[in-house]
């Protein structure tokens, strides 16, 4: 099958490679724009954009994809002239307006990390570990109208382990979907797949924000575990001591601690651990990192800080 591709950031990456070791011809990408990244915020190609360079693969960067400005008319051109028969999409990140998802014969079929029609949205790998569900997947469908409402094409398990991190599981993902969206690239060519509405009641992931990562001391300890993980590692997990911000990794429910009575963000700190309270039973900081500073071990920390009796993360 002929396909022009649309996707922007490394979990797009994985999809991208694949398709393109497989039988089905990408005739060029669609990504964002060239964009500041690293320490000195130069202007840097998307990791799609970079990987379709590699190979020789034509790559446009529309700002938007509006039917009445340049960049628009120019993509509508380009893609008149390709004539891909589907366009697959993996977190693109630029609105589709409705006049283009009929561009080719088998639409815009996007890759989604979530069993639709749970777990809708931007954020949906997040959404599924802050929630505590214990399986998730990757989804294929058609792009309509609506956020993530079109029909499903097919989908694949994926357990979320006790220790997963949103980095975790998101990479676990990206390969099981790049995998899936050969495969349903191959089934539209074939006519054995057609679009299935979606059967459920929907769930919503919006978009994360940094005051999301916020640790809510006070909530019970099983869900601040989920939450600390879930954003890592971006936004990042914070709290606050003081007047100062700190970033915290996965934390740990102690099973053989004697401190059983901490109120929510009061710190007991020994030689050998540092506890939290939440608003049920404490938790076992493993690192965290100061203003300023590296990630470091939360023992480390607390004996350099010199921590007080009393003193609370906010």
């Amino acid at each position: 099958m002929k396909i022009v591709f649309a996707g922007t950031p490394e979990p797009a990456v994985v999809a991208l490679q694949e398709l393109i070791e497989s039988r089905h011809e990408v005739l060029a990408v669609i990504t964002r724009p060239d964009a500041p990244r690293g320490r000195g915020r130069s202007l840097r190609p998307s990791p799609v954009k970079e990987l379709a360079a590699r190979h020789g693969i034509e790559v446009l960067t529309p700002a938007t994809l509006a039917a009445d400005t340049p960049d628009g008319r120019e993509l509508r051109r380009r893609l008149r002239e390709l004539a891909p028969q589907a366009i697959p999409v993996v977190a693109y990140g630029n609105l589709i307006t409705p006049d283009l998802l009929d561009a080719a014969p088998h639409g815009w079929v996007n890759l989604h990390f979530s069993l639709l029609p749970a777990w809708r949205g931007a954020a949906p790998v997040q959404a599924a570990i802050r929630a505590g569900d214990r399986v998730t997947g990757a989804t294929t469908f058609r792009i309509d109208e609506g956020l993530d409402t079109g029909g499903v094409l097919a989908s694949r398990n994926e357990e979320i382990r006790a220790h997963d991190t949103a980095d975790d599981l998101l990479t676990r993902l990206a390969h099981r979907g790049a995998e899936l969206l050969v495969d349903t690239m191959t089934g539209l060519e074939s006519g054995t797949l057609r679009p299935v509405p979606q059967e459920g009641e929907a769930s919503y992931a919006p978009k994360i924000a940094t005051g999301d990562a916020r640790v809510d001391w006070a909530a019970p300890a099983e869900q601040i575990t989920r939450a600390i993980r879930a954003y890592t590692p971006g936004p990042g997990a914070w709290t606050t001591l003081g007047d100062q911000r700190y970033k915290l990794a996965p934390v740990e429910i102690p099973l053989d601690s004697a401190v059983r009575d901490l109120e929510p963000g009061c710190v007991a700190a020994s030689k050998k651990e540092v506890l939290v309270g939440t608003g049920t039973q404490p938790v076992r900081l493993t690192r965290i990192q100061p203003p300023g500073k590296k990630m470091m071990d939360a023992a480390d920390w607390a004996r350099g800080t010199r921590i007080e009796e009393g003193e609370c993360f906010l």
